[in-house]
């Protein structure tokens, strides 16, 4: 891959904004599951909360990518290389599991809501994301050793121009199947069950007569804000994957589809918000302490101001 100024400041634009704002978000939500985990542990919190340890996972990385974008090469260690694909690979298809267990999770409850109810157990939600962080962890892994490989028969560290490698045939043979079987294990099958839960979901909720209306609607504009952040953030790097295996090359368009992904670490906090009561009000209680916070500053430094003038303009009074 070549750097060019447009795509220098695309990714600059992009990650920056993931970051500044995505971070402190993921942050507030992270210590309000946590406090929810303590009070009452339920599996949506517990999906929600290692979703939130995954996008702040990306995030942390993510000055790696920026600092590239700035450079326009590759000037950082090589061992960041590709732990930065590593970490990135992992984050991005832990979350579509959580993702896809959290449908499952919202599909059951509206489903079977009494057989549900009766047998939910946090247990089984957090089996499930151990599960998620140890299958993403162990397929992603392939990353970071056909890295090393590709460093030990083709350039060096210094040689480099970005951390996106060329790949030559031998390294293609071993490559592309794997992202094809990301594509497949990790996406397609994921995305189906997705589909099939909130399509169900809408549509028994939709046939619900004594549900409250407005709940309704909220239900399901939160469901389908969900699904499309799902399909517009991970399609494109998982439709790379497909595409390269077909064609048996790496298209030079590829290096786009991870903004997506890592905007999502930015947008999933905002659908947080909107389906976590909890959430919301720790939000507002956050912003509460920082307002009262900000006029006790200004009232201060205003209290400070006058009594500065008054003993400029009284210097005798002062003195004595």
């Amino acid at each position: 891959m070549y750097w060019t100024k447009p795509l220098s400041d695309l990714i600059l634009t992009v990650d920056s904004i993931s970051l500044l704002i995505g971070f402190p978000a993921n942050l507030l939500a992270l210590y309000t599951f946590v406090l929810k985990l303590k009070k009452q542990a339920m599996p949506l919190d517990v999906l929600l909360f290692n979703l939130t340890i995954s996008n702040l996972l990306t995030l942390i990385f993510l000055p790696i990518r920026i600092r590239e974008a700035a450079d326009m090469r590759w000037t950082q260690s090589y061992f960041l290389c590709p732990l930065l694909g590593y970490v990135i690979y992992t984050s991005i298809y832990n979350s579509t599991l959580l993702l896809t267990a959290i449908s499952v999770e919202r599909y059951l409850g509206v489903a079977f809501p009494i057989k549900y109810k009766q047998n939910r157990n946090p247990r089984n939600a957090v089996i499930a994301a151990i599960l998620f962080w140890v299958v993403t962890m162990a397929h992603c892994s392939f990353i970071y050793i056909v890295q090393q490989y590709e460093k030990h028969n083709d350039t060096s560290p210094e040689d480099r121009d970005s951390c996106h490698t060329m790949f030559n045939e031998k390294q293609l043979k071993l490559i592309l199947p794997f992202r094809l079987e990301l594509f497949i294990v990790l996406f397609f099958i994921p995305l189906i069950i997705c589909s099939f839960c909130y399509i169900k979901f809408i549509l028994i909720l939709s046939h619900l007569p004594k549900f409250n209306p407005k709940k309704r609607c909220r239900a399901i504009g939160l469901v389908i804000v969900t699904f499309l952040v799902f399909i517009i953030c991970f399609i494109p790097i998982n439709v790379s994957h497909l595409v390269s295996f077909i064609g048996w090359y790496v298209p030079s368009w590829r290096v786009y589809t991870l903004l997506p992904c890592t905007f999502s670490a930015c947008l999933n906090p905002f659908i947080f918000y909107f389906s976590s009561s909890v959430l919301r009000k720790t939000f507002a209680q956050c912003v509460s302490r920082l307002v009262n916070r900000l006029q006790e500053s200004c009232f201060l430094r205003l209290f400070k101001c006058l009594t500065s003038k008054e003993r400029l303009q009284n210097p005798s009074e002062s003195s004595q």
